[in-house]
């Protein structure tokens, strides 16, 4: 059985794939050449993360096609619904990658305290002649300690990031629409451990308590946060998105940028990938990464490994 890794897969996910009997191939395929070659090579199992999408173009033209499979949580880049009902089995990795995505969220959030992104175009440039300036214009960072962090979306990732939150002396505050509250484990390097209730809120006021929100939500239809959630939110918050891209108005997200009622903003996601909006790229007060929020090493080896974990049972179930 023939397995097409389009979007990539670990080796420790390849190695057990293929001692399992599966054949795998990482040939990276063209979308618009996706289906001659799942045609031409027969290929049963069609493994993508957020790159290749699985559309009913391709679930119709290719009856080879037994499994779809994601490296990751959202799957807005399948057709699911309409892969079931053609008897395909669409599998993800929920649970993989939410450490990863929640580490990259603070990363974002160290970077916007300490003004790291702006520090770090303007150090190489002008340190060697303007170091006391810069030491001036970079003073007034914030600590997180003590600060509230508001999370839209309190599934795996989100609540990963209230673990991390909590370890910071942080407070916690939550929405979600299907989530009315989550027991959190924050989890110590020598065995020891506290639990942390947390009851979700109306996510208007969220907006108008937190320091720092951060939307771990799936694909949506319209934006979770324009105009009106900006004027809702305290003077000076900062903002993260490592989720989707799509959710906040970036054209009000800059403009809430320019009069300082955001004060920073962390991106992993933009509306238009792989070709984000050029105020963006260009906003001093935004600190950006290229969509890399499960691409650490950890994170896609337990991807990899759960993916064949997942195909090998299926396939074991059908014989």
């Amino acid at each position: 059985m023939k397995i097409l890794a389009n979007d990539g897969i670990s080796k420790s996910g390849i190695l057990a794939l293929e001692k399992s009997g599966f054949e795998v191939i990482t040939t990276k395929v063209a979308q618009e050449q996706v289906i001659n070659f799942v045609n031409t090579h027969q290929v049963a199992v069609i493994l993508v993360r957020s790159a290749t999408k699985v559309r009913k173009d391709i679930i119709d033209a290719c009856p080879s096609l037994k499994i779809i499979g994601r490296g990751g949580v959202g799957m807005d880049n399948i057709d699911v619904d309409y892969a079931i009902s053609k008897d395909i089995q669409v599998i993800n990795t929920p649970a993989s990658s939410s450490n990863s995505v929640a580490e990259l969220v603070f990363a974002h959030l160290f970077s916007g305290v300490r003004f790291l992104y702006d520090s770090n175009r303007n150090m190489p440039l002008e340190g060697d002649t303007r170091f006391n300036d810069l030491k001036k214009a970079y003073a007034d960072g914030i600590e997180l300690r003590g600060k509230t962090i508001g999370i839209i979306g309190f599934g795996r990732i989100g609540q990963s990031v209230a673990k991390m939150a909590l370890g910071l002396g942080m407070k916690v505050i939550a929405s979600d629409n299907y989530v009315g509250k989550a027991e959190i484990k924050v989890e110590f390097y020598n065995g020891q451990f506290i639990n942390v209730e947390i009851e979700t809120e109306p996510v208007d006021d969220l907006l108008k308590h937190s320091d720092f929100v951060t939307l771990h939500v799936p694909a949506q239809k319209d934006y979770i946060i324009a105009k009106r959630e900006f004027d809702l939110m305290k003077d000076g918050v900062g903002i993260i998105n490592c989720s989707r891209g799509g959710i906040i108005n970036e054209v009000e997200l800059v403009a809430a940028l320019d009069s300082k009622k955001v004060l920073f903003a962390g991106l992993d996601v933009f509306e238009n990938e792989p070709t984000p909006a050029v105020q963006l790229l260009m906003h001093p007060n935004i600190s950006m990464t290229p969509h890399i929020g499960a691409a650490t090493i950890e994170a896609q080896d337990r991807i990899g490994t759960e993916l064949a974990e997942q195909i090998i049972a299926l396939v074991k179930a059908e014989i």
